[in-house]
């Protein structure tokens, strides 16, 4: 195995294990700075069109604007006289019904990007449009917090800048069990014992030694934690149902990982909105639906917070394509058993007072929410991970 298979195969292309203080060989298991509370990170991307997943029905101006795509009251599952849920969003309204989901309108930042990666970057950063960030907050929470990469999992083939600190990332993940087999390869071995003249300084050792020896000592706890529990919740037979089974099995298994990443894409709805988000939406509810259940019949669901966000909305005018085109700020679902503010925690978006580009204008800055979730549920001094201070909103 040559350097570059290796880094593909053990998920570390992206540097996702690359941390030069590093866990020593014979640790089994990471020394962690945490609590128990866990964070699932969950993000629609391509940007979900907002005004179609929480309907204002009897909105003229949503009306006028979305002649061809526009869902009727007779289509949606009712939430109050002048607001419906996509009928996709089945299991999803139930969860809404029980006090599971909280619904935090027009969420944005100032001056939005209308780019997928640079907004992506934005939301994954906690930066300004104005910043350019090479760490993003999930990473900056690692280094301050947990001084180890198993501090998050992004359960994917590739880490994202969300994940990635100056010095120590995230591990990007699907399968525990390949990730461990992968790091058993004769080429680790070689590696290692290639480097093991006692007096090299940590300075001095070379970028594959570091990764491999990180790369083993994590997938060995991650392996022999998790293949003593798998879940027998019953999941949508697809990609998504697949990651959150995996991240519940993580939960459950006692990992001591307080932040999962995981992603939904295929909401960039230029062209024939109506059936492709109908799909995607059917795909998340029951989904998430599936998760919530299944962390709820362990008891894990009492530790754990999902949050939900797409890297921006869509315009409020139809294309001429039946689709809708890059809009700003957008919706973002909170969702656990600890929440103050259940159901809507603010008002549906304005559809008169837009921006010059026809966008809806945001009323909550993402990263206050960011704020809320590391102080009053993950019990740590955000200013410093967020590079600013913002306020918290008594979400917890």
């Amino acid at each position: 195995m040559n350097r570059r298979v290796f880094l593909k195969n053990s998920s570390l292309a992206s540097g996702a294990l690359f941390v030069p203080g590093f866990l020593k060989a014979c640790d089994a298991v990471p020394s962690l700075a945490m609590g128990a509370k866990k964070l699932v990170v969950i993000q629609l991307s391509g940007g979900n069109d907002g005004l179609n997943t929480l309907v204002q029905h009897t909105n003229d101006n949503y009306l006028k604007n979305r002649p061809v795509i526009a869902r009727t009251k007779q289509q949606l599952l009712s939430v109050s006289d002048e607001l419906g849920f996509h009928e996709s969003l089945k299991a999803f309204k139930g969860l809404y019904d029980e006090g599971y989901v909280s619904v935090m309108n027009s969420v944005g930042y100032p001056n939005p990007s209308r780019s997928h990666f640079r907004s992506t970057d934005i939301w994954h950063t906690a930066s300004g449009s104005d910043a350019y960030l090479q760490t993003g907050w999930v990473g900056r929470y690692l280094e301050k917090v947990s001084n180890s990469p198993l501090g998050a999992i992004e359960v994917d083939d590739t880490l994202s800048l969300l994940m990635k600190g100056e010095n120590i990332n995230g591990i990007a993940t699907k399968d525990a069990r390949l990730f461990y087999r992968t790091t058993q390869d004769p080429f680790f071995s070689n590696v290692l014992s290639a480097n093991t003249d006692a007096h090299l300084s940590e300075h001095n050792l070379g970028y594959l030694y570091k990764t491999a020896l990180e790369a083993k000592s994590s997938a060995g706890y991650i392996y022999e934690k998790t293949k003593v529990y798998e879940s027998k919740a019953s999941y949508p037979k697809n990609a998504f149902g697949k990651q959150l089974k995996t991240i519940s099995e993580f939960i459950n298994s006692g990992l001591e990982t307080q932040i999962y990443y995981a992603s939904l894409g295929g909401f960039d709805t230029h062209a024939n909105q109506v059936n492709a988000q109908k799909r995607l939406l059917e795909v998340y509810s029951e989904g998430i639906a599936a998760f919530m259940a299944d962390l709820k019949s362990t008891g894990a669901l009492k530790d754990t917070l999902v949050l939900t966000f797409s890297e921006f909305g869509r315009r409020l005018k139809q294309n001429t394509a039946n689709g809708t085109d890059h809009g700003a700020a957008n919706m973002v679902f909170l969702m656990g058993e600890n929440l103050k503010h259940k159901g809507m925690y603010n008002q549906a978006p304005d559809l008169v007072n837009l921006d010059a580009n026809g966008d809806i204008k945001y009323q909550i800055d993402f990263r206050d929410i960011y704020a809320s979730l590391l102080k009053e549920w993950l019990a740590t001094e955000p200013s410093t991970i967020l590079k600013g201070r913002f306020q918290t909103l008594g979400l917890i």
